[in-house]
């Protein structure tokens, strides 16, 4: 994905049993998609920070989705009963927390990394994509916290200062 492309459609199961698609967020003013996973070093580095952002901006009409694609055949630990445990070990079972079991929108989205970021704007055009910030081991360490940045940005209806970055992150793990 491009930035500016508009956000493709989505139908996923979640760990609450329900299914989502992206109408059940139309009434939200910005959406954030992260594709993470239970495994990767990384992604679990996030987590508290992804749940952190999830709930600081719900008042602000943002929604925050997460994304698991990876293949559980390749790490049982992505299973969506593996995705279950992590959010109630997290303490966070109200995270919306989807399974692309087909790995289809981690296709659409064109996603390579786990957690790789997409926030989309009332428009549902991409305005920012990539990296949480620029210190994944220690949060305290955090020099730039662009997510951060890019949802005030996106919510105020500003233009972005770094709308791409690089994402970092375990590789995906697509199916054989």
């Amino acid at each position: 994905m491009n930035i500016g492309d508009k956000l493709s459609n989505f139908k996923l199961q979640a760990t609450n049993g329900e299914l989502y698609s992206n109408f059940a967020f139309a009434d939200k003013y910005a959406l954030c998609v992260i594709f993470a996973s239970n495994s990767c070093t990384y992604s679990k580095a996030y987590w508290n920070r992804i749940i952190k952002l999830a709930d600081q901006y719900e008042e602000d009409n943002m929604a925050l989705v997460v994304v698991n694609s990876n293949d559980e055949l390749q790490d049982n630990n992505e299973s969506l009963d593996a995705m279950k445990a992590v959010l109630k070990k997290l303490k966070a079972e109200r995270m919306v927390y989807l399974k692309d079991a087909d790995q289809s929108l981690a296709k659409k989205f064109a996603a390579t990394k786990t957690p790789e970021v997409f926030l989309f704007n009332s428009k549902r055009e991409l305005v920012y994509k990539g990296i949480i910030d620029d210190q994944w081991e220690n949060e305290s360490q955090v020099m730039m916290a662009y997510l951060e940045d890019a949802i005030e940005y996106c919510l105020d209806g500003i233009d972005i200062d770094y709308p791409e970055l690089p994402p970092q992150g375990c590789d995906i793990l697509w199916k054989k």
